[in-house]
């Protein structure tokens, strides 16, 4: 197939171009320096878009099977500052518009557009057990990822299959938290984070990205899918898991009153709780190479 992917240097979108090329798809990688257009030495190519100011080659998207679309500024990657905040937002939202107005637009648009989405959809739900059937939360980044996912609709609206992955932390020494959590935890200085009595929905790379190509070829999935493992962890059971993996110590927990301080207002997605199972993923019949925080934290290791 050719597959567009926006967010490709990331995390998950660099690991996944990485398989669609082994499979021998061809890949279209959507970047904002003109610079980087072109052929690329892994054997993609690359096209221009900016999507705050909606513009994208149009041409480069022709004849195009399906698109995955993960880009966005990290929402762990500075204090939520006014700014930071606004820059969460419209990097999602205008780029995910940005987007789908322009493949409505095609005259053979892709049949599929995965168009990332957080567990933060669901806010902060506790221990409640969290599926696609439960309603938005009413915090900051619940709020972005309804705004995020209804800026596809012009997508929909040409029928062109849309589904929202709804993914958790993907835990990786690749990026992302556990590139900050893991060299700590070897150096003996890990510890939980608040009380560790939250829930973190969490999975491996090979997992999410293994979901991304699942929800490419299923035509029967649109709509929200959860992408966490389906035996969801308290901070405290995934600090007692890196231990063991490492074998080091974990007995530095951080308070709460000291994330506040550091991370401002981030700090509520830290002590935060978000307990989702994958029920559509299940219920479609994918399996999890990684089902539970022991699994995942020996696939980051």
């Amino acid at each position: 197939m050719r597959i567009v992917v926006t967010g490709s240097t990331g995390l998950i979108g660099s690991a996944l171009v990485r398989s669609l090329l082994a499979d021998g798809h061809e890949v279209v990688r959507l970047v904002r320096r003109r610079s980087r257009t072109g052929p690329q030495p892994d054997g993609s190519t690359a096209i221009g878009w900016n999507p705050l100011l909606g513009q994208v080659e149009r041409g480069g998207l022709a004849g195009t099977d399906a698109v995955v679309h993960l880009a966005g500024a990290g929402v762990g990657d500075h204090r939520w500052t006014d700014s930071y905040k606004r820059e969460i937002r419209e990097s999602r939202v205008l780029g995910t518009e940005t987007l789908a107005v322009a493949l409505a637009e095609l005259k053979e648009p892709p049949r599929v557009l995965v168009s990332a989405s957080a567990v933060g959809w669901y806010g902060q739900t506790g221990d409640r057990v969290i599926d696609e059937d439960s309603p938005a939360g009413d915090d900051f980044l619940a709020e972005v990822c309804v705004e995020w996912e209804a800026a596809a609709r012009p997508a929909e609206r040409a029928g062109i299959r849309v589904v929202h992955p709804r993914t958790g932390m993907v835990l990786s020494a690749a990026g992302g938290a556990g590139a900050r959590l893991l060299p700590l935890f070897r150096m003996g200085l890990g510890g939980r984070l608040g009380d560790g009595r939250q829930y973190w929905s969490l999975l491996s790379l090979e997992d999410e990205v293994a979901a991304l190509r699942f929800l490419i070829d299923r035509d029967d999935l649109s709509g929200a899918v959860n992408l966490s493992a389906p035996e969801p962890a308290t901070n405290a059971e995934l600090t007692a898991a890196l231990g063991r993996a490492l074998r080091r110590p974990t007995p530095f927990p951080v308070p709460e009153a000291v994330l506040r301080v550091v991370l401002g207002e981030l700090a509520v997605e830290v002590v935060g709780s978000h307990r989702v199972v994958p029920r559509r993923l299940l219920d479609a019949g994918f399996r999890f190479a990684h089902p539970d925080v022991d699994a995942v934290v020996r696939s980051a290791v």
